[in-house]
């Protein structure tokens, strides 16, 4: 309840919003920015995203008549279009742009919607660890309960793991944190057992394109007409346009229906300039930022022998352009090894205690916007500090309330 003066009300907040912590990589973000306010240099190693080189095209050719008011609640059809191609172009997968996709305010609302059309309260969504933190806390949002698998289980014994209630499996290929990538056998031996116990099957293929040495198997191909199957993708990470917010969901039409009828009700439509302008200018920003994409893809591999030089145990994964690595002996837990190295060597990194209770014996490094160099030297001190193994949390909490933040508390 809200704190009030003598004699006034308390005023009563939702148990479900009581019920979840803070984004953790977000809190540890807006420790960032607010230390790059107050003039420190930070190595950030903590941002899911990668910094391409992207013109601004010109507005003027677009119709701004109507790019300044409400557009299509499914997407405009030009833009629903460019990506049916663009998956069909890149992925093999055939998708009608009519009926099979729908595009909203970024993939975070999508997820959270596509939970909303499967999900009764009580139900259960099994998520595959290490996983993108937001999943676990929009089923919490909808009184479903998050079920885990923890990530050195076989897609082949994901079967065990599926309680009676389960409505919905969430994998994310290639996966944040790890770039592990799942196989076409794994994916279409899960979709199958899936189908016939009447689950859904949600894969968010946010990175998709940061596959570059081995094929990526999109869920659009592997079950076309898609019945059961519910793709997720954005122009955030794989068209560095994040901050744009634009998502969108690949399903079959009776899905697409039931999620039309929520983005009416919660969003209306995504930002009309914004689709107008990237229908118009898809395949141009796509021309730039693919091969972008490559160059961070082979940044990753360097970054991996360096790694590998200094002894730096991780995940095993190749793709995306993040690293989960090993936190070893180290006596601390991840977050207060993250806040350490953040308030004592201005280097971000993200707990691994945000991506699963089996991975909290880990550190999620990005390496999408900083330079080799600073990434050397942040990888050094990232070794040194897991084998001085210091810890002194009350240290750590002291210095957070000195630049007016508190702890993270989990719910």
């Amino acid at each position: 309840m809200t704190a009030s003066s003598a004699g006034e009300p308390a005023f009563p907040f939702s148990r479900r919003v009581e019920g979840i912590p803070q984004a953790l990589s977000i809190y540890i973000n807006q420790l960032v920015y607010d230390l790059k306010r107050r003039g420190h240099d930070v190595v950030t190693l903590s941002l899911g995203e990668a910094f391409f080189d992207i013109p601004l095209f010109d507005f003027k050719k677009l119709d701004l008549d109507r790019c300044y008011h409400y557009s299509d609640s499914q997407g405009i059809p030009e833009l629903r279009q460019k990506i049916a191609d663009y998956y069909h172009r890149h992925y093999n997968a055939p998708v009608d742009a009519a009926r099979e996709i729908l595009i909203t305010a970024g993939s975070k609302p999508a997820i959270f919607m596509a939970m909303q059309a499967v999900l009764n309260s009580g139900d259960e969504v099994v998520i595959h660890e290490p996983a993108w933190l937001s999943y676990q806390e929009q089923a919490r949002l909808l009184d479903a309960v998050p079920r885990f698998i923890p990530h050195d289980v076989p897609v082949s014994d994901f079967a065990r793991h599926l309680p009676p209630r389960c409505r919905m499996l969430v994998l994310c290929n290639p996966n944040n944190p790890a770039g592990r990538l799942y196989t076409r056998s794994e994916l279409l031996g899960l979709l199958n057992e899936l189908r016939s116990r009447g689950i859904w099957l949600l894969v968010d293929e946010a990175y998709s394109d940061f596959v570059v040495d081995e094929p990526f198997h999109s869920l659009a191909k592997l079950a076309p007409g898609l019945p059961g199957a519910i793709v997720v993708n954005s122009l955030s990470k794989n068209m560095g346009m994040s901050g744009w917010r634009i998502g969108y969901v690949i399903s079959h039409p009776d899905m697409i229906a039931r999620l039309l009828k929520i983005n009416q009700h919660l969003i209306t439509c995504a930002p009309s300039i914004l689709l107008y302008y990237v229908s118009r200018y898809f395949d141009d920003i796509i021309h730039l930022t693919l091969p972008q994409v490559r160059e961070v893809v082979a940044k990753r591999a360097r970054v991996a022998r360096m790694m590998d030089a200094l002894g730096l145990r991780r995940m095993g994964g190749s793709s995306t352009f993040y690293f989960f690595v090993s936190l070893g002996d180290y006596p601390g837990n991840s977050l207060d090894f993250a806040l350490r190295l953040l308030l004592d060597h201005g280097i971000a990194v993200v707990p691994g205690s945000a991506y699963g209770s089996s991975t909290e014996r880990f550190i999620r490094v990005s390496i999408g916007t900083e330079s080799e160099e600073r990434i050397c030297e942040s990888l050094n001190i990232i070794r040194d500090q897991i084998h001085t193994g210091l810890v002194d949390g009350e240290s750590i909490r002291r210095r957070l309330l000195e630049l007016g933040q508190s702890y993270f508390q989990p719910a």
